[in-house]
């Protein structure tokens, strides 16, 4: 593939077709780990590995996977990474490890590291899934730090443990807002984040499907 295709594969997951932006997967995740910065970051490292190196490993044997038990294969190859990456965390940052708790052994069946594995590394090669994997984990991987950060300074007026905002309660003139720490918040800003960019980019505006007839008043529609 030439240097522009590989650029495509890296950069337009971030923006022009974000995983969560636009096609509104791993929402889960999103909401549950992103009350903190490093929490939000460390699943992003990890989903980002996870989904460059599965997509790596299945196109490298695409071709001796059969195809009636090629998600089970995919499924195999993704779970060895994420346990790989499970224990390493539990070695060397056994409190985040703990705070992630099941998320991280999640993104075994995330749906952005599965789709990438069946819709991209299964028909193309190696270097090129690594790409598209890389590009699809990093686009995750801003909208989680995005959360983390808007959630965790104005929640908490920290950034990774530091404190920015001086509290009320440490003397300082800022409020925090608790309820950016709680889950329901993350939804409400991703749909903020969400508005944005497509306010942004027009084209990822979805046309609308059905319209109504010209001679049919609103009232009558219901």
């Amino acid at each position: 593939m030439s240097k522009s295709t590989m650029k495509e594969l890296l950069l337009d997951p971030i923006l022009n077709k974000n995983p969560i932006g636009l096609q509104i997967l791993g929402i889960c995740s999103a909401l549950a780990v992103t009350s903190s910065l490093s929490t939000a970051l460390v699943l992003s490292i990890a989903l980002t590995v996870t989904t460059a190196f599965s997509s790596f490993f299945i196109s490298m044997v695409r071709h001796q996977i059969p195809g009636s038990i090629r998600m089970i294969a995919q499924v195999v190859i993704i779970a060895s990474l994420v346990i790989v990456i499970d224990q390493f965390l539990k070695a060397y940052a056994y409190s985040l490890s703990q705070r992630l708790s099941v998320f991280v052994g999640l993104i075994i069946t995330n749906c952005i590291v599965m789709g990438r594995a069946e819709a991209f590394a299964m028909s193309n090669p190696p270097v090129a899934s690594f790409v598209d994997g890389l590009g699809n984990g990093l686009g995750y991987s801003a909208m989680l730090v995005a959360l983390g950060i808007v959630r965790e300074l104005f929640g908490a007026g920290s950034l990774m443990g530091v404190q920015i905002l001086h509290t009320v309660n440490n003397g300082g003139w800022y409020q925090p807002n608790g309820l950016l720490l709680l889950p329901p918040s993350a939804f409400f800003l991703i749909g903020l984040f969400i508005w944005a960019l497509r306010s942004y980019k027009k084209e990822q505006v979805e046309k609308v499907e059905y319209r109504m007839a010209p001679q049919v008043k609103n009232e009558e529609a219901y």
